[in-house]
């Protein structure tokens, strides 16, 4: 049987998989890189969610952009760092998932991303949904069926 016609895996809400604002690193519009970078290095993660200054979901940011910015012709460009704002350098064209999706819409949004930021209605920031914890609710899926059949 094909896991995505799977009624259980298919009935599964991003809500159940979601990892809740609270626990999520982030930088605002306004931070400059050099807050930004550091939130990356010390959370050790290569992208985070850009939010508002209302909370809500404008885009993300990466090591790699940042580093880009200042990388100079022989030499870093450190002061760069403190100069520019997030907002001038992160990237804005990134898809968003609501609770109400399907851990399938889930699934096909982190094919091109390891994780992908979740808005209520508003654009509010939820959370995030991440490539691990998709693979880790199929693979449990598919012990449970395959247990199951013997």
């Amino acid at each position: 049987m094909s896991l995505i016609k799977d009624k259980q895996l298919a009935d599964i809400s991003i809500n159940e998989l979601l990892i809740p604002s609270e626990k999520v690193a982030h930088v605002q519009l306004n931070n400059p890189l050099e807050h930004a970078l550091l939130v990356l290095v010390k959370s050790g993660y290569s992208a985070v969610p850009v939010l508002d200054a209302k909370y809500k979901f404008v885009g993300i940011i990466g090591k790699t952009v940042i580093l880009n910015q200042i990388l100079g012709l022989e030499s870093f460009e450190i002061e760069k760092l403190s100069e520019m704002k997030v907002k001038e350098v992160m990237n804005t064209e990134i898809p968003t998932l609501t609770r109400e999706n399907s851990i399938l819409d889930g699934l096909n949004a982190v094919i091109d991303h390891p994780f992908v930021c979740l808005v209520d209605q508003e654009g509010y920031f939820d959370g995030i949904l991440t490539r691990r914890s998709i693979l880790k609710e199929i693979k449990k899926n598919i012990y449970i069926n395959s247990y199951k059949k013997q």
